[in-house]
This record gives C-alpha cells, structure tokens and sequence, in this order.
C-alpha cells in the first residue's frame, strides 16, 4: 500500500491532495492541519467527488495525528506562514522554521523512512530546516520549486510559440525566486532549439516574467498561487512512489556539485523510489555559471541569518 501525507490543508496542501487522489497517484492520502475540522473537511470533500470523477484513492484528514500518518512513504510539508504586510523576511524565516522544524519531527517519528518533500517558504532555506530536523540522507529531503518554475516559463513559451504546453521542455536552476536561472540553452520545443523558435527579446521577455512569477500571481490575486504548486509537488510525489525515474530540477543540499558546497540549490535530478537517484551536472558556459553562483549568495545569505537564529536561540 502507497501512503502519502500532506502537511497542511491550505490551498497549496489541499490542491495537492487532490491532484494525488484524481490521478490515484497513491492509495491513500493522509491530509493534516492545526485548524480543527479543516482537514478533516478538505478530504472529505475530496472522497465525495471520487464517484463522479471516478477514482479509488482514499483521502483521510486529521487534525494534528500525526499517529496517523504511520508509514509513510513519502510527506508533502506546505506548512508555513505567507509573508504579510510589515512582516520581515527575517520574521518570516524565522515563524516557518520553527513550524517547518517541528512538524518534520513528528512525521519523522512515525514515518522514519518516508521520503520529504518540501512546498513551504522561503523553500530553499526550509529544504534546509527539513534536513537538519530530519538527520536524513540529502537525496531524500528535497524542496519543490523548480517544477513550478519550469513549469511558468514552458506556459509562457507556448502561449507565445502558440503550441501544446506538453511539447515544451526545460530546465531551471538556482534558488526559488527571483535569481532562478533559466535555461534557454537547455530548452526545446519538440526537440527543436527554442533559439530557433523565438526572437531573442521575447525569450529573454519571458524569462524575466518566470522570474516573477509568483510575484504576478500575488498582485493579481492578493494571495500566493496553490494550483501550479499543489500540483507540482504532486508530480515529484508520482516520479517516487512510481519510480518513474523522471529528470526535474529539484532543491538539495550541493556536496561540490557545480563546484558548491553546503549549499541548498535547484538542479537537475533523477528522481525515483530511493528520492533523488542522482544529480546531473551540466556543462555551464560562463554566463550561466556567473547566474548560478549569484543565486548561489543569495540563498546563502538566507541560510546564514537562519544559521544566526538557530545560534542566538
């Protein structure tokens, strides 16, 4: 049996629930939340629409049982707060953590070998939370950002290139926000170069909105996005309980990968039943490798003032 637990039944959390549960990704779905009752809602209303969908997976919600969420094989952490107005990123590193923190150590507890996946922000820093909480393995905690990052910029490709999404494909790399590095070099249209396809200025247009992306959404709706990300997460959970072996990029801690070290960044993975198989390493020019390591000081940045909080508490 196939068990998957989300951590948070918010937008992001309760999207990806479903996306499991429609495509019956897992047999059952275990979805948690603080709020009483939340949960326990959000899943249930995923159960009701099986029969007029038409699939088999069992979704269950719990408030804070983490009991419940027993033998897990993988775990979707969403939890977290969304930045507010006044709020600094200090502050918000700062409450995430901790929550990120804690909620990694009860499913630990009850699911010791269950592979975690991490939704929460600012995503490369608690990638980073997750993986000292947990003392696993780096290849089996990993942060979702560079699917959902992708996934913008190969939207945006094909509206403007007026084809199917499905024959875009890409890589992004770097932190989650705005000094990702996308990749227009790696990046084809049914295995034609994107370069062949599309002035420069319009590409180079389109990867400055990917940049931005979440920042468009925010304006447009007064709130972060949930369907893109619920459904990403969802992706990466499919490539490892199905061990599809699927190459994303995906956030882990760099060992001398690209020449970094200690550091938490979107590459290029294999991803399958053992969480991140391997780490691909693509020959950079050096505007990319000049893009990667300013990316590179940006998330370290974030984890020093986390390192800074950890060593004052």
């Amino acid at each position: 049996m196939t068990k998957v637990t989300v951590v948070g039944a918010g937008n992001v959390g309760a999207t990806c629930a479903d996306v499991l549960a429609t495509r019956e990704i897992c047999q059952e779905v275990v979805l948690v939340d603080i709020k009483e009752g939340f949960a326990e809602g959000k899943a249930l209303d995923i159960w009701q629409k099986a029969p007029v969908i038409g699939y088999d997976t069992r979704t269950v919600g719990v408030t804070g049982d983490y009991k419940r969420t027993a033998d897990s094989d993988v775990v979707v952490i969403t939890s977290g707060l969304p930045r507010k107005p006044g709020m600094t990123r200090d502050d918000l590193i700062a409450t995430n953590a901790k929550i990120v923190n804690e909620v990694t150590s009860k499913v630990i507890e009850h699911s010791p070998n269950a592979i975690i996946i991490i939704v929460s922000n600012p995503l490369d820093v608690m990638t980073y939370a997750a993986h000292l909480a947990s003392k696993k393995d780096r290849r089996q905690v990993m942060g979702m950002a560079g699917i959902l990052d992708t996934a913008r910029y190969r939207a945006f490709l094909a509206e403007a290139l007026d084809v199917s999404p499905k024959e875009i494909q890409a890589i992004l790399m770097g932190g989650h926000g705005d000094t990702m590095v996308p990749l227009p070099r790696y990046t084809t249209v049914a295995g034609i170069p994107v370069t062949e396809m599309i002035d420069a200025d319009k590409l180079e247009a389109i990867v400055q909105r990917t940049k931005k992306g979440g920042g468009e959404l925010v304006k447009l709706m007064g709130t972060s996005a949930w369907y893109a990300p619920g459904a990403a997460a969802a992706q990466m959970v499919e490539a490892i309980v199905k061990n599809q072996r699927r190459v994303f990029p995906v956030c882990v801690k760099l060992e001398g990968e690209y020449g970094i070290k200690d550091c938490y960044l979107g590459v290029p993975v294999i991803l399958g039943k053992n969480g991140i198989e391997k780490i691909i390493e693509l020959d950079l020019n050096d505007d990319e490798k000049a893009l990667l390591e300013t990316s590179r000081q940006h998330v370290k940045e974030v984890m020093d003032t986390f390192d800074s909080m950890n060593a004052t508490a």
